[in-house]
């Protein structure tokens, strides 16, 4: 195939100058875009001061505990209610309430109890004709302090210290919720389908069913987190173990890709075809099998969002969508394969020359291991600081009230409202928690520090993945100007250029991923509007949206690009982020037909290396953790949600086999830059010589001249 560029195009700047004195990156450099070093510093002492701010403010066991009336977390160690870990609702049917879905808070006292009762039963006969076991037990359900010897049965249900009646109940996401069945079709609390509430009316038990389901949807979403929680406190081992097996079948491969990089090549490509067909397979068996089976045909549209996710496997639609999805992605890299099959053998040669180069530059293998520590960092530091800010509200305090009051839904005070004139306008009301807010100045710029948290969120991951690209294209650069190989690769060059790129070019890198966070929290912000526009009716402004959502989609792929060369410019010359990323820019651009033909394609077929590794982990994660591996059945965990933690392990792989075969690519990419160089700086002569490889020469139908012998 001709890889020549026929006539560049004059507009993309002049080819490179030939220079004796240059052999690779350059050592006398100085610190390039100072400004914006000094900038990305302090953006750092101000994402540190946010984050003392949250620590100091916060308080994550407003999201671990509940909450009763009066702001105190049930089950918190240390407190009073530490061997209280349950929530009580005193009188669970006003929590079919419309302000159930408008304040997420069911308008009736809750109090932490030690378990949830475990018997019906009324206050008043209790206390009247009650059993002396049984009035003991109903006081573990009032409020505390009340003097049942100075008090009235009517006194003390009029003031709300203890509730009306007693249901059989279980523990729900820490909440006591009635123990609902059915019985004939009949829905029962206990063996009863009438209830008496306590203070004479007759409650009919579909009532309390619908009060439940209330109570239940303000932490519907809280209950699948901790679902999900439990999952990975049960299966958390096996995960690491995936991960581990991820690491070692990517490190294989690399191994194996160093020293038969042609045959492992075609391999992968083959069990790629091979893996996406026995998942069309396996998808097509599974849509055969539960043909005919009772609820099989209903439609994933009328099934509605299910918190039980497995509920959709025993659906064929489920199974018919993953096989066409699985179906579509072969068809793609078949038609790919042949269209490309001639590319495909000139990009195994400049892939075994980036295994040559990985095999002289073997700590570039574990430098990912640096990026995953720093990264982990970052996103720990993000998520801790964005726990703390959200919880750091404080206790507010609302009127409740079940007849009309015009107090209600106003602010008070739980300590003063028994002597307030609300109470005395409004007997039935009760001042409640209601939610953590606050009016102080810090209150009123907590949406500012959440903002500003993810800015640097995006802003320091980028920053630690360009550090990475720059390490490892200053050392695989300094392996292709080495011109005899190995004697002339400087020693340790991974180390040497970590150290230029952070002496001299930290403001660089801060640059072009300042430039990029900026797009990506612009996207954020796209993603945030479309879910909150789902519902309107305006198609235009849905229109616009999606098509600001497309190019800024394409500007962010753009910018990593450039961003990418311009980084292995900066490690070989050490100028600006703007001219080195103009010059790698023109550089492409004048051989635009070679970028067509050698980098893109090599891109895909360590694409495919990726998608092999995560197939493979993922089918023997999918067969262990739904149990269908009968050798390892009993090791097997018992999980609410098997896919938690396949889909855990299918991205962990990812990432391990990202982080590994991203040094394979920030090589090719290295190696391609400085291959585009060296045709525009020599030109084969004994003066001039090619410092690319015998292969590469051949591969090109070039060749450097012999030294001339002189007698």
């Amino acid at each position: 195939m001709d890889l020549e560029e026929k006539n560049p195009d004059p507009k993309y700047g002049e080819s490179r100058k030939f220079d004796p004195n240059f052999k690779g990156p350059i050592h006398n450099r100085g610190c390039t875009d100072v400004l914006c070093c000094i900038l990305f510093i302090l953006a750092m002492f101000g994402y540190f001061a946010v984050g003392i701010l949250a620590w100091s403010q916060g308080d994550p066991r407003k999201v671990i505990y509940p909450t009763d009336s009066r702001g105190q977390f049930c089950g918190q160690d240390g407190t009073a209610q530490e061997k209280k870990p349950l929530l009580f609702y005193f009188n669970i049917l006003k929590c079919t309430s419309p302000l159930v879905l408008l304040e997420f808070q069911c308008p009736t006292t809750q109090v932490c109890v030690e378990s949830c009762p475990d018997r019906y039963l009324t206050f008043s006969k209790t206390m009247l004709v009650g059993s002396k076991e049984d009035r003991e037990y109903y006081k573990r359900f009032c409020k505390e302090g009340v003097d049942f010897t100075k008090m009235s049965v009517p006194e003390i249900l009029r003031d709300g210290l203890c509730p009306g009646m007693l249901m059989p109940s279980k523990a729900f996401t820490r909440r006591c919720l009635p123990a609902l069945s059915t019985k004939k079709g009949v829905v029962v609390v206990g063996n009863q389908t009438i209830l008496d509430d306590g203070e004479g009316a007759k409650v009919n038990a579909t009532k309390v069913l619908e009060a439940s389901k209330k109570s239940n949807m303000a932490v519907e979403a809280r209950q699948v987190a901790m679902r999900i929680f439990e999952d990975y406190t049960q299966s958390w081992h096996w995960i690491l173990l995936g991960l581990v097996i991820a690491m070692i079948v990517s490190l294989i491969f690399i191994v194996l890709l160093r020293f038969l990089a042609g045959i492992m090549i075609w391999v992968m490509i083959v069990l790629v075809i091979l893996v996406i067909g026995y998942g069309i397979f396996h998808c097509y068996m599974e849509f055969a099998s539960l043909k005919g089976e009772p609820g099989a045909d209903v439609t994933i549209r009328d099934l509605g969002l299910q918190t039980d996710f497995s509920v959709y496997l025993q659906i064929r639609q489920t199974w018919l969508a993953f096989m066409i999805i699985l179906a579509i992605v072969e068809v793609i890299v078949i038609l790919l394969l042949i269209f490309l099959r001639k590319r495909i053998l000139i990009a195994i040669a400049l892939i075994k020359e980036a295994s040559r180069a990985v095999g002289h530059v073997m700590s570039a293998l574990f430098y990912p291991l640096l990026t995953f520590a720093l990264l982990a960092v970052v996103i720990a530091y993000w998520a801790i600081t964005a726990v703390f800010l959200s919880t750091s509200n404080d206790q507010v305090y609302k009127v409740f009230n079940t007849s009309e009051c015009e107090y209600s839904r106003d602010t008070c005070d739980p300590k003063t409202f028994n002597t307030s004139n609300v109470s005395a306008q409004c007997p039935d009301a009760e001042c409640l928690f209601a939610f953590y807010g606050g009016e102080t100045l810090y209150h009123k710029y907590l949406i500012v520090f959440q903002l500003y948290n993810v800015f640097l969120f995006f802003w320091c991951a980028n920053f630690v993945t360009a550090l990475g690209q720059v390490t490892l294209a200053g050392g695989f650069a300094s392996y292709y100007w080495a011109f005899k190989k190995p004697e002339d690769i400087p020693a340790y060059p991974i180390f040497s250029s970590l150290g230029r790129a952070l002496r001299y070019h930290t403001g660089s890198l801060a640059f072009g991923s300042l430039i990029l966070s900026l797009v990506q929290v612009i996207r954020v912000i796209l993603e945030y509007l479309d879910h909150k526009l789902k519902g309107a009716q305006n198609k235009f402004a849905k229109f616009l949206l999606s098509c600001m959502k497309c190019c800024f989609w394409c500007l962010e792929k753009c910018i990593k690009f450039l961003n990418r060369n311009a980084y292995i410019m900066i490690a070989i010359y050490g100028k600006s982020f703007c001219t080195s990323a103009r010059e790698a820019f023109f550089l492409l651009m004048r051989n635009i037909v070679r970028v067509a033909v050698l980098d893109k394609v090599t891109d895909f077929l360590l694409f495919l290396g990726k998608l092999l590794i995560v197939g493979i982990v993922g089918i023997f994660s999918f067969f262990f953790f739904s149990g269908r591996i009968k050798a390892v059945e009993q090791a097997t965990p018992s999980l609410n949600y098997y896919w938690v933690p396949i889909l855990t392990v299918v991205v962990g792989s990812y990432l391990i086999a990202h982080g590994f075969f991203s040094v394979y690519a920030m090589c090719v990419d290295t190696l391609f830059l400085c291959f585009l160089e060296d045709l525009e700086r020599n030109d084969g002569t004994t003066e001039r010589p090619y410092f690319m490889s015998q292969s590469l020469l051949t591969l090109l139908k070039k060749s450097n001249e012999e030294p001339k012998i002189v007698d």
